[in-house]
């Protein structure tokens, strides 16, 4: 399993300049990207920072997560803690967590997000609300990096209990058919809003994106926002149901990573999580895994039909505590290097190339083509661990001239390192957990 939560004993040397000054670069982005209040009429403090000044100013669910690794890796841990609570101050009860927040900001970004929140708001649209969606639970993975850095039990004491409540919502309410693989709803719960696996859900042709697609996008969303959110509803009419590779690989992930801090507290519910977990590797096996393209697929319908378009997220389950290495070496010995699908300047583009979707260039229509370094920094651990270190090192090096070619920004040519969508993009940050990483092992201390 990638584990970004193992800390290593490391000599005292300092950072070298260069990667010094790429540390004091993210840690200027992150603080002048962040955001700190109080509820009005509420108890309630809020610390959070945007992914970006003016396109993302709303507190993120997964992006949150992303800066958790940020900070840890910058040793910033009380920052990294107080987001964390800030991410779970308006939990509900039932233990849902939507995957935006809207702290100082009420109104959606793009009018089209208003179908993302739930009916029925009427005055508290008003007030600090979250939306109806989630994205990809990486929180219990955050929780535990800052357990393994200080070792707080306070902290996790305050945390545990409210991550049982989250992933035990996400089990009760989105494993719609028993296998333990959670079906996402919108497209835009996984995190990756544009993925071209999705045209075939949506009943589109694969090809470049276009206004089209958006509209069959928002359509989904219009019409869970006329179901009410009501997921049996949702899941009777079958609108749009994805069981989505990435999503799923991080949720198996941490609910391994729940099970090791239920351990810490004795708490006896550690076997019960560590055994979901084991239940969700073996339907990814089963479920996701086509071997005739070498490569783990997103299927989609009650029938579990395969979405044979390669994303990133083929990749993904390699990771897993429980796949066995001969399907992760055909999966990275097939696509990792291949020049017509993920080989290329500035890895790992959004899409092979290809494919009939794939645009390396600016587009609306984001992850069909360009590279995002969050891809990159979930492959990295797993290639260094299983001996790919010529590969490791070139995503890592293929993020330091990103950032030195267009500085901090959303997504990049795969091709010519040119920065495309929002400016001051704090993901092009998570390089330092990279980076310290790297230097842990090589015993060089990572301030």
């Amino acid at each position: 399993m990638l584990n970004r939560n193992q800390t290593s004993v490391v000599t005292n040397k300092p950072l070298s300049p260069s990667d010094q000054e790429l540390f004091d670069r993210v840690r200027k982005l992150l603080h002048e990207n962040m955001i700190k209040g109080h509820c009005r009429g509420k108890e309630i403090e809020f610390h959070y920072t945007k992914p970006s000044p003016s396109r993302y100013p709303f507190q993120f669910f997964w992006d949150t997560c992303f800066h958790v690794f940020i900070f840890s890796a910058l040793g910033e841990q009380e920052m990294a803690k107080e987001h964390l609570i800030s991410l779970f101050a308006l939990q509900e009860e039932d233990g849902f967590v939507g995957h935006m927040i809207y702290w100082d900001r009420l109104r959606p970004g793009r009018s089209t997000d208003i179908f993302q929140l739930k009916p029925g708001l009427g005055r508290r649209f008003f007030q600090e609300h979250m939306s109806a969606l989630i994205q990809p639970p990486l929180v219990a993975q955050a929780v535990a990096k800052i357990w393994d850095n200080t070792g707080d039990k306070e902290f996790l004491r305050l945390m545990l209990p409210k991550l049982k409540k989250f992933f035990d919502w996400i089990a009760r309410n989105r494993d719609f058919e028993g296998d333990g693989l959670i079906t996402i709803i919108s497209p835009f719960e996984s995190g990756i809003d544009f993925k071209p696996t999705f045209d075939e859900a949506l009943g589109m042709p694969q090809r470049k994106g276009d206004w089209r697609l958006f509209l069959r996008y928002v359509g989904v969303d219009f019409r869970n926002f006329a179901n009410n959110y009501n997921l049996k509803k949702i899941y009777k009419k079958g609108y749009f149901l994805v069981k989505e590779v990435g999503f799923n690989t991080i949720y198996a992930q941490n609910l391994f990573a729940i099970a090791s801090l239920c351990e810490a507290v004795n708490d006896p519910d550690a076997e019960r999580y560590r055994t979901l977990g084991r239940k969700v590797v073996n339907s990814i096996i089963s479920v996701m895994y086509d071997e005739a393209s070498a490569a783990f697929l997103d299927v989609y319908g009650k029938e579990n039909e395969k979405i044979k378009v390669l994303t990133p997220t083929i990749f993904f389950p390699v990771v897993l505590e429980g796949i066995p290495e001969s399907i992760t070496q055909k999966v990275i010995n097939r696509h990792l290097l291949n020049s017509q699908e993920f080989d290329t300047p500035f890895p790992l583009p959004s899409v092979a190339q290809n494919s009939p979707s794939f645009n390396p260039t600016e587009s609306p229509y984001i992850w069909r083509g360009p590279t995002w370094i969050v891809n990159n920094w979930f492959l990295h651990q797993f290639l260094m661990e299983k001996g790919h270190q010529q590969e490791a090192a070139k995503l890592v090096e293929s993020i330091r001239k990103l950032i030195e070619i267009s500085g901090f920004r959303e997504y990049y040519n795969p091709y010519t390192g040119q920065g495309y969508g929002a400016k001051d993009f704090t993901w092009a940050g998570l390089i330092v957990d990279m980076v310290k990483m790297e230097n842990s092992r090589s015993g060089r201390l990572v301030q």
